[in-house]
């Protein structure tokens, strides 16, 4: 295979194509997430192609919310960077399916109020309750996620902020919990397990609905896993995410009835 030439870029140069600071690329380096090919005598940086795909990825990470610490345990955990990009393009595609539905129903309310019409509500939410529709499906079938869409779906704007903000305060608990330290074996972490798994089990067509009681077990404890291995999970969490988890398996193991 013949490698492309190591063209070198100046730090003024890759600022300017990418649309960041020199500034937050000097911190990138001083942070060890983007190393320069090699700095001159003069201090001035230069990077080649292979810094500028890295720039690449840890801009589209950012871009998803997450954090630089995060970013660079991925960048760490993902070696092969083929198959990291390729990803990112899988990502960006939902992404942009889910964007293209919202536009289309965003369209429709206003030409509902230009037109003096009622909105209907089954379009003008389409595309807001898909950003993990096939995460969904793909772990506990379809039938999961349209039990859980039309439940969704049948809430007013009212019930659905509550819902939100429901699971705004119990995130909160758990970051409080997470920094005062508070063991996850203790009577405090397994209380705010048990009210974690009652409000999971609130929405219908999960795997806790099933009469097994091991495979609901089974199903907490992924998702558990999951909010430590996904960082759009993690961040809900402010840095705890591992002691969600760990609370979480602890009530697991010790409670009686999932």
């Amino acid at each position: 295979m013949q490698h492309p030439e190591q063209t070198e870029y100046s730090i003024s140069y890759v600022s300017r194509v990418a649309g960041i600071s020199s500034r937050t690329l000097r911190h990138y380096d001083h942070i060890g997430l983007l190393v320069p090919d090699h700095v001159a005598q003069n201090g001035y940086r230069f990077y080649t192609q292979n810094q500028l795909i890295r720039l690449q990825r840890i801009l589209l990470l950012r871009d998803m919310g997450l954090k630089l610490e995060h970013i660079a345990e991925i960048l760490e955990a993902q070696r092969d960077e083929r198959e990291a990009l390729a990803n990112h393009i899988q990502q960006l595609q939902v992404q942009r399916r889910t964007i293209d539905r919202q536009i289309r129903a965003l369209e429709h309310t206003i030409s509902a109020l230009e037109n003096g019409e009622n909105m209907k509500p089954e379009t003008s939410f389409d595309g807001f309750n898909d950003q993990y529709k096939e995460e969904v499906v793909e772990r506990w079938g379809s039938e999961a996620y349209n039990s859980s869409n039309q439940w969704w779906r049948s809430k007013n704007a009212e019930e659905q902020s509550d819902f939100f903000a429901q699971v705004k305060e119990l995130n909160q608990a758990w970051v409080d919990a997470g920094a005062n330290k508070i063991d996850p074996e203790s009577e405090i972490a397994l209380n705010l397990a048990g009210r974690h798994v009652r409000w999971l089990r609130s929405v219908p067509g999960t795997p806790l609905d099933s009469p097994d009681p091991e495979q609901r077990r089974t199903y907490v404890i992924s998702l558990a896993e999951m909010y430590v291995a996904d960082d759009r999970f993690a961040k809900n969490y402010g840095g705890h995410a591992q002691f969600v988890c760990d609370a979480l398996k602890a009530y697991v193991i010790k409670a009686t009835e999932i």
